[in-house]
């Protein structure tokens, strides 16, 4: 794996022994979103398919699918957090079907747990569960579920992740695939509130979030990633969802910090994004 920018200015001050010592690390990567860590090579060979298949079939592809294609065929260079919004139509595309999901979540998983040089010993992959012309809800999970459930308990899990921007029907519908699949035995860990950080009226959701925490369930939520987010909102998050863990905490206030602190709330570092 090619390094740039800010992990490479920062591998370049450590020394050999530092390096070695790192690596050998047994790591823990509890914030790996399916979509979003697709191997570089893997999301453009499935570009190239999409636009030939849908060139073949004739068929009419938005211009923000196309755009998006094209820009992951050509390679992506992200300057700011929202940049990367700007590819999940046309990430959403390539993976519109149960045969599509399984091979990224199966690229995600080899990347992570099985190159020559693992980048964890242990991986909780999240995904927002889509419905398609090709497979429902239950239908997305499942596929990703068969790719987790190859590898050990203690090597990989599952977290449904719902969107800030889905309507409370939808948000209720994936939580609930949540618990009937643990309460069924899937390797089902917990559940996630994530999408752009600039929209979504929360409170609506929770209580199915309350309820997820009942059955079981972890419960992990973006909080403050944006000097946009509003203290309100942070505070709201922190007390009304009662997360275990918070994914980024870039700009938590004096106040929050001290909740986190109380009561103990794990922080997965996002390091890319958190920087960006």
């Amino acid at each position: 794996m090619s390094l740039s920018r800010y992990a490479a200015g920062a591998l370049e001050i450590l020394t050999e022994s530092e390096v070695q010592f790192l690596r050998d690390l047994p790591k823990a990567e509890l914030h790996a979103h399916l979509n979003g860590s697709i191997p570089l090579d893997v999301l453009q060979e499935m570009a190239r398919d999409y636009l030939s298949a849908n060139a073949a079939s004739g068929s009419t592809v938005s211009e923000a699918v196309k755009m998006g294609v094209q820009n992951l065929t050509q390679g992506v260079q992200l300057n700011e957090i929202h940049e990367f919004f700007g590819l999940f139509p046309a990430i959403y595309a390539l993976t519109s079907s149960p045969e599509r999901v399984a091979k990224a979540a199966r690229a995600v998983l080899h990347s992570f747990l099985d190159d020559p040089i693992p980048q964890c010993a242990y991986l909780e992959m999240r995904t927002t569960p889509r419905a398609t012309e090709s497979m429902d809800r239950r239908g997305y999970l499942l596929a990703v579920l068969e790719e987790v459930e190859k590898y050990p308990a203690d090597k990989a899990a599952l977290i449904v992740s719902t969107d800030r921007r889905m309507d409370e029907t939808i948000v209720e519908e994936c939580i609930n695939l949540a618990i009937t699949l643990k309460e069924e035995g899937r390797r089902v860990v917990g559940i996630d509130l994530c999408g752009d950080p600039r929209a979504g009226e929360l409170q609506r959701f929770v209580k199915h979030f309350q309820n997820a925490k009942a059955s079981g369930l972890g419960v992990t939520v973006h909080i403050a990633e944006t000097v946009d987010n509003p203290t309100s909102e942070t505070d709201n998050l922190l007390r009304a969802f009662a997360p275990s863990r918070l994914g980024h905490a870039t700009f938590l206030d004096e106040e929050a910090m001290k909740i986190v602190f109380e009561k103990d709330i794990a922080v997965e570092l996002c390091l890319t994004s958190n920087l960006l």
